[in-house]
């Protein structure tokens, strides 16, 4: 593994301890959120797991990049204005942002 890829495995890490963090945190009261959050913790791990064991990387590359722009997609959507500098938000944009970076140079470097 490069340091690019470390790079991308700590930046998964990162969004998804935010996220199940989130997911905790909402597991009271908003349910539907809680689950959410949830699958989206649980999918950054998937994916940084399968790029450590080497598991069909270029796939792992591929559909990281989607899944995590959608994440940046509904967080625009269902986020309001007042809540987007929030520390927490902040941190996991721009681990987000960067990490749909690393992706594509990953994929483009694999092909």
């Amino acid at each position: 593994m490069t340091g690019l890829h470390w790079l991308g495995v700590a930046l998964a890490g990162v969004t998804a301890v935010v996220h199940l963090w989130l997911a905790y945190a909402f597991v009271t009261g908003a349910t539907g959120l809680a689950v959410g959050f949830l699958v989206a913790g649980v999918g950054f791990l998937a994916g940084a797991a399968a790029v450590l064991v080497d598991y069909r990387r270029r796939l792992f590359y591929a559909l990281g990049i989607p899944f995590t722009l959608g994440q940046i997609g509904i967080w625009v959507a269902v986020t309001p204005p007042g809540e987007y500098l929030s520390p927490v938000a902040v941190t996991d944009k721009l681990a987000q942002v960067v990490l749909v970076v690393v992706l594509v140079v990953l994929l483009r470097r694999s092909s």
